[in-house]
């Protein structure tokens, strides 16, 4: 993906100074933000115990639990 605008998970701070200084906009992630954004970062923290998830969003996903920010922007990188 070309830089543009993620939705990020305040508490990613590493992935969000990451992702600025690679020319991302990053904004906070909210219900506002999938107007917005291009795609979003998640800690991995609010994913359920069974998997299962509620899907809110087409935007591509990316979890970043256990992930440095550097894969992050990886897997931003090759959307």
């Amino acid at each position: 993906m070309s830089q543009g605008i993620i939705a990020v998970e305040p508490r990613l701070s590493n992935v969000i100074d990451l992702l600025e200084t690679e020319g991302y906009d990053v904004v906070p992630l909210d219900r506002s933000a999938f107007e917005a954004a291009d795609a979003i970062v998640v800690s991995g923290v609010d994913i359920n115990m069974m998997n299962m998830q509620d899907s809110v969003t087409e935007l591509p996903v990316i979890n970043a639990a256990g992930k440095t920010a550097e894969e992050v922007l990886d897997e931003l990188d090759r959307l």
